[in-house]
């Protein structure tokens, strides 16, 4: 028997041992194993390399843990405030957010996201502005600056925002930054080394066992938080790089939307940004008055939620749908990849069925081909249930954010896709403001006078190798 003969019916033996375990033993949704099980069966030993890197599932041991939360004072405000909703003796600053109970109830039970009330809000929808905002806050820092960052480069921003890090180190200021490996993948050694000798704590997220050897392409740490002195935070779409600036041939101006909080939001940005520290770092960061040392600021009601593979609950989307169910005008979405799992497309088809006027604007470019063509594939639907979707041609269009009656909205990194919904680590802040909503849907319509519709006439009319990217795509999308 030769080598080849031996080698292939060792491929096939292998193919048809992943094949029990994705079935029998990991437990996968039908669609995602349907998926695995055609490329094992059609790319037989290219299939078994790319489960090796894409397919194999986190841990079943929790990654941040209920007795981490409690020690950091978690555990005790979420349960007070279940109960307040549950004996309809919870205290509002504004009876409006009574409407919204329900969603805020749903939050607090499936991701502890304690409903605060306190804050103040500004939207960017530009990187310049935003960058600036956030690099001059750094400069005020007086006693510590948490950075989490899915993409940390060492551009001209990376260097900029660096420098200010180290200035403020060696002021005695404690420095944090933890960024993930694989979206940093291109970082170097020397860029690291300067900040650490100038005292700036940083650590990466699910780092390689050998460097530079990075396999786990799955369960990434997407979110982006900066927070400041334990007053301010950012959360939303921009990462550290020059791109994000506009400065990418490729992509041209960069849509995003991010957000700067002042309010007792921040405390809960804090706690999620010292539960993945402590999960990526041996130094852990121990329960601290200063680091919870918010001000009231507003009376803007905010949860942060968070959502990610060591989780039972699909937290993220399950809020997504939630909003969408309690729409009776709008639901206006932007996201750069639109991949829905059947619950979310459907909920979003009876919407608009039931009168609800659905627009979803998506780029006009794809940083992922596949993501891209699965996209197109899945507007297809929604254009057929009479919804709205406008293609953003000013650049490349990245924000998350999702508005609904001008009321309530969310903004984050968790784009509709399977990926953020069920393989990244991510985090959006819902926001229940009528204000807020109001400014967010202004900007959505302004990136309507830079977008072009697409139309079922126009969809009808894609090129059979557009169609046939689709289908491929599509099919390959529960494991994009």
């Amino acid at each position: 028997m030769d080598f080849v003969t031996v080698f292939l019916g060792f491929i096939l033996f292998m193919n048809i041992v992943l094949a029990f375990t994705i079935i029998f033993l990991e437990r996968k949704d039908a669609s995602s194993t349907w998926a695995w099980l055609m490329v094992l069966l059609f790319i037989p030993i290219a299939g078994f390399i790319l489960y090796l890197i894409f397919g194999r599932r986190i841990s079943g041991q929790r990654i941040f843990t209920w007795d981490t939360k409690a020690k950091l004072g978690v555990k005790f405000t979420v349960q007070e405030q279940l109960r307040a909703l549950e004996n309809d003796n919870f205290r509002y600053k504004n009876e409006e957010l009574a409407k919204y109970k329900d969603l805020y109830y749903l939050h607090l039970r499936s991701d502890d996201a304690i409903f605060t009330q306190d804050n103040s809000v500004r939207i960017f929808t530009d990187g310049k502005e935003k960058f600036e905002a956030l690099l001059q806050d750094l400069e005020k820092a007086a006693d510590h600056i948490h950075l989490l960052y899915y993409i940390l480069r060492h551009d001209r921003l990376g260097k900029r925002t660096a420098e200010i890090l180290t200035r403020k180190a060696k002021q005695g200021v404690e420095v944090r930054v933890l960024f993930d490996d694989m979206g940093s993948r291109g970082i170097s050694k020397k860029f690291l080394h300067r900040l650490r000798n100038a005292g700036v704590e940083i650590e990466s997220f699910f780092p390689p066992k050998i460097p530079k050897v990075n396999f786990k392409i799955n369960y990434r740490n997407h979110r982006k938080l900066a927070i400041i002195d334990g007053k301010i935070g950012y959360i939303g779409g921009f990462n550290i790089g020059d791109e994000y600036l506009g400065y990418n041939k490729k992509f041209g101006y960069w849509r995003d939307t991010h957000l700067r909080i002042v309010g007792d939001a921040v405390a809960n940005m804090q706690t999620r940004f010292i539960l993945d520290w402590n999960q990526a770092s041996r130094n852990d960061i121990v329960y601290d008055e200063r680091y919870y040392a918010y001000e009231i600021d507003g009376d803007v009601g905010i949860q942060i939620v968070s959502s990610g593979p060591d989780s039972d609950w699909e937290q993220i989307k399950n809020g997504y749908i939630k909003m969408i169910m309690s729409a009776k005008e709008y639901v206006y979405i932007q996201t750069p990849y639109f991949i829905p799992d059947d619950s979310l497309q459907d909920i979003l088809r009876i919407a608009k069925l039931s009168g609800v006027d659905i627009k979803i604007m998506i780029p006009n470019k794809p940083d992922h081909p596949f993501v891209y063509w699965a996209t197109l594939s899945y507007i297809g639907d929604l254009l057929n249930a009479g919804a709205e979707v406008y293609i953003y041609q000013n650049g490349f269009l990245h924000a998350k954010t999702i508005i609904v009656d001008g009321k309530i909205a969310s903004v984050g990194t968790a784009n509709i896709d399977v990926r953020s919904f069920r393989l990244n680590f991510e985090v959006n802040a819902f926001l229940y403001d009528e204000g807020l909503s109001e400014r967010l849907l202004e900007a959505f319509e302004q990136d309507i006078e830079h977008s072009t519709q697409m139309t079922k006439e126009l969809y009808k009319k894609r090129s059979l190798g557009v169609r046939f990217k689709e289908s491929i795509s599509r099919l390959l999308s529960p494991i994009l």
